[in-house]
Parts: structure tokens; C-alpha cells; sequence
């Protein structure tokens, strides 16, 4: 009996100790690991959107904000008949009904994304539907309330909340924020339930963009645009307007243009920002070029006569031709009438290295660093390809030989406007938050001189001419003076120049003598017979300006009958945004300026860039190369 005692009592123990044992190893060895799988059962850490930070134009006007939306989820083991909910769901959510009742049906998830951030008109919808299983929760998500305006400028914001194009795409990191997390409870039939003993963190709104551009002048800008490209059935049109004294952009619009409200359903190509990201061949606009090197060499002045052969000359074996057939003209009158020869004579007279050197410090051949994401750099073949290539002077002389994007164009033109100081252009001016604006561009931003301030000069009386004698008269606006430079370039096409389609385009600053705007004009392929830079191109220009300049209060001066001596100019109103009407910031918050205050004269560096020849007088000369009868190469139009 003992001995069964002994034994019962012995196993007992055993028992107890191995209980124990176990249970030692459960608590105490193995606890962290047990713990961690508990409570990877039981909470669950959810990742909260934040607020992105609004992007304003520079009179406070909101171009992109941010607001609260519904995002719609199913939990499948709720949802009794999952065909006949996908039919009600997929009208609604834009899905193929079949897939839908599949992830619906699936009873092993216990979660479904049905459609993240909903417009609140479908969100209505399915509320009303009143179907188990279904659950809202709150996202924020990227509205832009001017619609088409500015879209490739801004670009837009995917589902997950990430910039995808544009300065949302640029500017993601900045205008993003920081993403809150906080820990919810699961409980027995897997809802989730706040427990405020857990950790959390609230997210962190992201800063704000103030930006250069001027939601009224881009609105003129577009408008034109779109106007001039539909009349003459253009494949499409680019325009970038920037302010004279300090670089920064006032618009720059691509057209035909998306409502990045709705991006997913148009093509990607009308994404592009082309005034950014496109390149052509600039044709006669490159003449401005040509004659700042000319001034700047001091191998030639304005009253300098050359013989431009009626319009044509042969080199290499090769005639180049002129649009029109000129006699003898001052390198003025070149200039205004848009002569290729008496540029390609010019361009002798200089040499590789002055015409390059030129190009060079206006900026061509390489990005302009404007804070917007894909700018092209253009082509401008290195100095040793045009040593190879004998005749590479005389093309790149009018245009030819050499790619631009329309803002390396503009750059190149606010140099001549700020006095021969190239500007570095920019679209963000300030980034804000907490009641906080903090300046990225204080004052204008001078990258180099380029030419002295007397070839600017000189020549800006020149550009003056092509307005008031040359081939720009479509770009004058009464009351102002004008300056630019019209061109027709041909579209190259399989090694040679499709003679069917060109790309006319204005290049100009107003008003000349005090300039305030510098643009250009680009429209790709017009039909019909008006295809020259000064009957496409420039019109656009000057009624874009016209407007402009009465926005900006810039007064003409000379007076026109209707606007009588001491009394107000016009109010300019706007189809769809009136200046004095448009939205405005909200009340209490700092505006930005459109840009700080510039002298009309701009400060310029104390030294010159190395190499850059001194103006020297030159004697009155005249040119002559003997044309010869050889095969015909059509040159760039003005």
C-alpha cells in the first residue's frame, strides 16, 4: 500500500513539475515572443493620410488643396449575397461586376478596398444602398479648384497620396507631410476599437507652396492660347510669360491641357509640361542671337550695310534662301525684315567662336534649373561639331542646326530686357506652414552677364523695329512700346525639312523701354495659308500683352483718346476670374508678393565672364559673297 502511495505521489510531482517546467518556459523563457505574436492578433497599427499643403498663386489664390473624402471597404463574411452587391456597387465604383462579387465572395479576408477616396456625390450614393458589410472611413484627398488651369505646372497626386507630376511631383517631400499612426484593438469578430491607452501620433499637415504664377495671367494666357490653336487647327501651342526683373514665371501653359482632378482619363502625353520638356528648332526668334554676339563683337553696328544677293547665297555648293528677295540692308533692317543671308554674312564676319560663345552665355544647350521636374536641355552642338560641319555657323545664324525650349527662349530674352544679366528662373517662391512664409527667392538671381548693358540696349532698340517696321506689326499694342523678334521655323523630318508644317513663334518684352513681361509664343503646325510667326504667333503675343499690362496697372504711355489724362485705365475683367473678384487667401494669412520689387535698371555683377570680347566701334562695312547656280536649300522664314 506504501509502495502504491509512494508511486502515485512520485508521479504526481513528476506531473506538477513538468507543469511547471512548461509553464515556466511559456511565461518566462518564451514570454517576448508569445507576447509579440498576441499582440499582433489583437492590435493593429493603422497609418492616417495627411493633409498635404495647399499651393496658392501669388495673389493667395488656391490652386491645389486638400480635403476630407470617403474611402468605402467591405468585410466579406458580412455581405450575404455578394453578386447582386458588386451589380449595385460597380456602376458606382467604376469595376467589372464579375471581379468585384469575387473579392467580395472570398470569406477568408476580412477586409476589401472597394474605392478609395470617393467624390462625394458617389459616397452619398452607396450610403443610400444600405448594405451590411460596408464601411466608410475618412481620406484626404488632392482637389484643384481652378480645374485646367496651370495643370502640367502643378501636375497631380495619385491614391496613395504621392506627387506623380508637376510640382506636386517635384515638391512631394515638402508639400506631402508626415503620415500619423495610431493603435487599434481587434476584438473577437475583428472590429476595431480605440483604446486611448495606446500609442499614437497625430499626422503632421505638410507645408504650403506660394508660387510666382498669377492665376489671372495664366488664365489670358491659356485662353489665347487655346483660341489661336483651335482657329487654325494646331496640333498644339506652347506660351511662357515670366517677370522682366526677377525671372520668376507668370504663367506657362500647354495646350491642349487635362483637369488633373480627373488625369486618369486623359492621355499621358497631355501631362507634358512642353514649354518645359519639349525642344524645336527656333528659327528666326535664334536671330536675337546672332545680332547680340554681332554688338557685342563690335564687328558690326546697326547702320553696317550688307549685300543680301536677293535673297539668296551659295556655299559649299549649297543655296540658302531667304523668304522674300532682298537687295542691299543695314544690319538693322536685316534684322527687322528677318533676313537669313544678311544673318549667315553676319555670322561670317564673327567666326565660330564669338556666334558660340554667345549662345553659350544666354543659356542654350543646357537646362535652365527652373524648379519644375523634366526640363530639357535643347541642343547646341559643342564648338568641335561645328568645326566639322563648315556650314553649322550659317544654319545656327537664323535657327537652324540648334534646338530650344521655349523657356530657354524666354530666359534668353528677359537677359536682353534686364540689360544683358541672364536671371534664373523660378515658379515656387515661398513655402509656408504654421502661420510661417519663408522666401526661396528673396531677390532676383542673377547666373551671369552675358552681354553689356549697351549691346542690350542697342538691340532692344532693334527688336523695337521688327514690332513698329518689321515682321512683328501683329504684335504692337497701342500705347507701348514693343520689342521682339518673330520666327517660322521648319520641322526637320527624316534629314531633311517637312516643307508642310512649321512652328511660328514670337519672342518679346513689353513695354521695351521699362520691361515688365517677357514671352513667347509657340504654335505647332497651323494649317491653312497664314503660317509666319508674325501672322500666328505674334497676334497671340500682343493680345496676351495688351491685357497683362493693364492687370499689372503698367500704364501706356501715350494716351489713348478714350482714357483721358489723370483718369483710371480700364478694369480688366476676365472670362471666369476677375482680378478684383477672384478668391483670395484665407483672412489673417500672408499673402506673397507676385514677385519682390525690382529697379527697372537691375544691379549687375561687378566683372564680366572671362572671354567676353569689350564693345569696340566699327567702321560701316559692306559684305558681298557671289551667288552661284547650285541645288536649292530652303531656309527658316520670318
Amino acid at each position: 500500500m506504501k509502495t502504491r502511495l509512494r508511486v502515485v505521489a512520485g508521479l504526481g510531482l513528476a506531473w506538477v513539475a513538468l507543469i511547471a517546467g512548461r509553464l515556466y518556459y511559456l511565461q518566462v523563457v518564451r514570454h517576448a515572443h508569445y507576447a509579440q505574436r498576441a499582440g499582433n492578433q489583437q492590435q493593429r497599427v493603422v497609418e492616417l493620410d495627411p493633409p498635404r499643403g495647399t499651393i496658392y498663386d501669388a495673389r493667395g489664390r488656391e490652386l491645389a488643396v486638400s480635403i476630407e473624402v470617403d474611402s468605402v471597404y467591405a468585410i466579406p463574411s458580412e455581405i450575404d449575397d455578394p453578386k447582386t452587391v458588386a451589380l449595385e456597387l460597380a456602376k458606382l465604383v467604376d469595376k467589372e461586376p464579375g471581379k468585384l462579387a469575387k473579392q467580395l465572395g472570398d470569406k477568408s479576408r476580412d477586409f476589401v478596398w472597394i474605392k478609395r477616396k470617393l467624390d462625394p456625390q458617389f459616397a452619398d450614393q452607396i450610403r443610400a444602398l444600405k448594405v451590411k458589410g460596408l464601411r466608410f472611413v475618412t481620406e484626404s484627398k488632392r482637389y484643384y479648384p481652378m480645374r485646367e488651369l496651370a495643370a502640367q505646372v502643378l501636375g497631380f497626386v495619385g491614391t496613395e497620396n504621392h506627387g506623380l507630376e508637376g510640382l506636386e511631383q517635384l515638391y512631394d517631400s515638402t508639400v506631402a507631410g508626415k503620415p500619423g499612426r495610431r493603435t487599434v484593438l481587434r476584438d473577437a469578430r475583428r472590429g476595431t476599437v480605440m483604446d486611448p491607452e495606446l500609442s499614437f501620433t497625430d499626422p503632421e499637415p505638410g507645408r504650403d507652396l506660394h508660387l510666382s504664377l498669377d492665376a489671372t495671367i495664366q488664365h489670358i494666357v491659356e485662353r489665347e492660347l487655346a483660341q489661336s490653336v483651335d482657329e487654325r487647327g494646331a496640333r498644339k501651342g506652347m506660351a511662357v510669360f515670366l517677370d522682366a526683373r526677377t525671372g520668376g514665371v507668370l504663367a506657362l501653359a500647354s495646350y491642349p491641357s487635362f483637369d488633373p482632378n480627373r488625369y486618369g482619363e486623359t492621355s499621358k502625353d497631355l501631362w507634358r509640361n512642353r514649354a518645359v520638356t519639349d525642344f524645336y528648332e527656333p528659327g528666326s526668334t535664334f536671330k536675337i542671337v546672332t545680332a547680340a554676339a554681332a554688338f557685342e563683337s563690335g564687328l558690326v553696328k546697326a547702320s553696317d550695310t550688307f549685300d543680301c544677293g536677293m535673297g539668296q547665297i551659295t556655299l559649299a555648293g549649297i543655296r540658302i534662301r531667304d523668304h522674300k528677295p532682298f537687295g542691299t540692308l543695314t544690319f538693322a533692317e536685316a534684322i527687322a525684315k528677318s533676313s537669313n543671308v544678311g544673318m549667315i554674312k553676319t555670322a561670317l564676319l564673327l567666326g565660330d567662336e564669338r556666334l558660340y560663345g554667345m549662345a553659350s552665355a544666354l543659356g542654350f544647350g543646357r537646362k535652365t534649373g527652373i524648379d519644375l521636374p523634366g526640363e530639357a536641355s535643347g541642343i547646341l552642338h559643342p564648338l568641335s561639331e561645328w568645326r566639322r560641319f563648315p556650314l553649322s555657323k550659317a544654319y545656327i545664324s537664323f535657327g537652324q542646326g540648334v534646338s530650344v525650349t521655349p523657356l530657354q527662349l524666354a530666359v534668353a530674352a528677359a537677359t536682353v530686357a534686364n540689360g544683358g544679366v541672364r536671371l534664373q528662373p523660378y515658379i515656387v517662391a515661398a513655402t509656408g506652414g504654421a502661420g510661417r512664409i519663408e522666401p526661396l527667392h528673396a531677390a532676383m538671381l542673377p547666373v551671369g552677364r552675358a552681354m553689356s548693358s549697351a549691346t542690350a540696349a542697342e538691340l532692344t532698340r532693334l527688336l523695337e523695329g521688327v514690332v513698329t517696321d518689321g515682321t512683328a506689326k501683329s504684335a504692337a499694342v497701342e500705347g507701348y512700346h514693343v520689342a521682339g523678334k518673330t520666327g517660322t521655323a521648319q520641322i526637320p523630318l527624316a534629314g531633311s525639312y517637312d516643307r508642310n508644317h512649321y512652328v511660328p513663334s514670337f519672342v518679346g518684352f513689353a513695354p521695351g523701354d521699362r520691361p515688365q513681361i517677357v514671352g513667347v509664343v509657340a504654335i505647332d503646325a497651323p494649317q491653312g495659308f497664314e503660317y509666319h510667326g508674325g501672322q500666328v504667333a505674334a497676334p497671340v503675343f500682343g493680345a496676351i500683352a495688351r491685357q497683362v499690362l493693364l492687370y499689372l496697372g503698367v500704364r501706356p504711355e501715350r494716351t489713348r483718346p478714350d482714357w483721358p489724362d489723370g483718369q483710371a485705365m480700364p478694369k480688366m475683367v476676365t472670362a471666369g476670374l476677375n482680378p478684383e473678384s477672384a478668391p483670395g487667401p484665407t483672412p489673417g494669412s500672408p499673402v506673397p508678393a507676385t514677385a519682390p520689387a525690382a529697379s527697372a535698371t537691375p544691379a549687375t555683377p561687378a566683372s564680366q565672364p572671362a572671354g567676353r570680347p569689350a564693345v569696340r566701334p566699327a567702321p560701316a562695312s559692306t559684305i558681298s559673297i557671289t551667288p552661284t547656280a547650285t541645288p536649292v536649300t530652303p531656309g527658316g522664314e520670318g
